[in-house]
This record gives structure tokens, sequence and C-alpha cells, in this order.
């Protein structure tokens, strides 16, 4: 069955910006609840704070000479429990209004999430003893954006309820480029053989420890790489709501069994003079 059934990614750095101070946790979770409400049974994923990069605040972060390689994201909300806790206890508290996933940003080690677990449990224990509503049972997923996550991606399958690849980033940083420096820019490829080495192993470790695997990212939604993500076994699809369409259409021509035995071969030449002839091939890049 193909259709577009969730919110696959709600960003709430919005609620950060544009303002003086931070938003509290009321805040956070009358906005939860209303987008929650709306959706009327339709799940959606809320990213938690993903600040720092290209998404600076005022007195949140400090001052970076590489803020993409700097605090932020989960490092920032692990630094200051004083942003993060109201987030996680809004997130909790409005869960019980529909179905919600959690989705942490830039993880790049285990101790993260275990960290972030632990937040989590302390969080819900603190909510039941002041007698506050919340969703005991919510997966939490972790963006897989740098390499060394992707490299990791069979162990974070274990700890975590699903995953999500993070194209934007993950292509940016696995080729040392900076997508938004016009003098570099050029050498942003997502069909880069380690770009499609870390793609797959990231959707074999979902498979292997049976967890839902999806991507977002402008990859995501674009049809000339669309074909490959199926035959790589890509089956979740997150993406601005102008390219449904074109995506849809692209899915509804495809056959996932012959893209499947197509991609095995490509990925068994990547780097080898056949390499562009599949890719082509499947792509159907010219």
């Amino acid at each position: 069955v193909l259709k577009a059934d969730a919110v696959g990614l709600y960003r709430t750095e919005f609620l950060y910006m544009n303002r003086q101070g931070m938003p509290d946790e009321e805040e956070h979770y009358r906005t939860y609840r209303k987008v929650i409400e709306g959706l009327d049974g339709i799940p959606i994923t809320i990213r938690t704070l993903d600040l720092g990069a290209d998404k600076q605040v005022d007195g949140c972060t400090a001052a970076s000479c590489n803020p993409a390689l700097g605090l932020r994201a989960i490092r920032l909300c692990l630094k200051e429990p004083k942003i993060f806790q109201p987030q996680i206890r809004a997130i909790l508290r409005a869960a019980i209004h529909g179905p919600v996933r959690i989705m942490i940003p830039m993880l790049s080690n285990l101790q993260e999430v275990r960290k972030l677990k632990a937040i989590i449990a302390e969080t819900k224990r603190q909510l039941a003893e002041e007698g506050l509503p919340y969703a005991d049972h919510i997966p939490i997923g972790g963006m897989i954006e740098v390499p060394a996550a992707a490299l990791s991606a069979d162990a974070f399958s274990k700890e975590l309820d699903f995953l999500s690849i993070g194209t934007n980033d993950l292509i940016q940083y696995t080729l040392a480029i900076d997508r938004v420096d016009d003098e570099v820019n050029y050498l942003y490829d997502p069909l880069h053989p380690a770009i499609l080495r870390l793609i797959q192993t990231v959707i074999e470790a979902g498979k292997a420890a049976d967890i839902p695997v999806s991507m977002c990212g402008e990859m995501a939604g674009d049809p000339r790489y669309i074909p490959l993500l199926v035959g790589m076994g890509l089956r979740e699809f997150s993406m601005q709501p102008g390219s449904l369409l074109i995506a849809k259409e692209c899915l509804f021509s495809l056959s996932a069994e012959k893209l499947s035995k197509q991609t095995r071969k490509l990925m068994k030449k990547l780097g080898s003079s056949k390499h562009e002839r599949l890719l082509d091939k499947i792509c159907r890049l010219h």
C-alpha cells in the first residue's frame, strides 16, 4: 500500500526563534497538543531541539568557529537540561492525545542514547509523582546523519525503536563540504560511493534488528534517487509536501524486485568502470 500517512519530521526549533527568552513547558505542551489533536490519529514524529549550525538563537548557544561540528542538537540538550527537560516533559504529556514518536538529532555515540533514555525515565517518574498524565510507551528513534552513527547503525538499532537517515548532513559530513558554500557545493554528491555504502549500512542494520528505517532530507523526495533507494530496501520516505505527488508518481511506476536486483549488482561494482552505467540505468540520470 502506497500512501502518505504520517508527519515524518516535526521541527521544534521554531519555538525558540525570533523571540526573547526560552519557551516554557506549558508553551511546548500547548503547541504539541494542538498539532497532535489536529492530526486526528495520524502519527507524528517530533524531533527534539536541533539548534546550532545553521539555526542559531541568541543566548542559547555560544559562538563557535565551526558551528556545524560544535555544541548543537542532542549535544546542546544534554549539556543544558534546563532547555531540554521542559521539552521532554511536554512531549510525554502531549503524547496521550495521539500517536507520537520522539526523534533525536545528530547522535554520534551510544552514550548519548543512554543518557537520553535515563532523562526520559526520570521525567516519567517525576510526572507520575506530580500526578500528571503522560504516555508511558513512546517510540524513541535517532537521526543517522553523522558518519560514525551510520557505521555504528547495528549498535544503534539495538538501542532505538527506529532510525531515520538524515541525508543533508550525512552527505556534507562524509564528503567534508559545506553544502551552502558556493565555492565547494559542487562536490555535494548524494550518489558518491561512500554515501551509498553508508545508506545501505543503515538500511541493513534496521532490517537485521526488525525496526523501521526512514529517510528525511532532500534526497528522499527527489525522483532521481527514489528508484535507487527502493532498490536498497528503503520503504519510508519523509519529504516536503510539495514533493509528495511527483514522488508518489515515481513510486507507482517502480518494480521493487527488479530494482533490488539491479541495486545489488551496483553495490558490488561501486567505484569500478561499470559503476556509472549501472547507476544511470537505475536512476535514469540522463
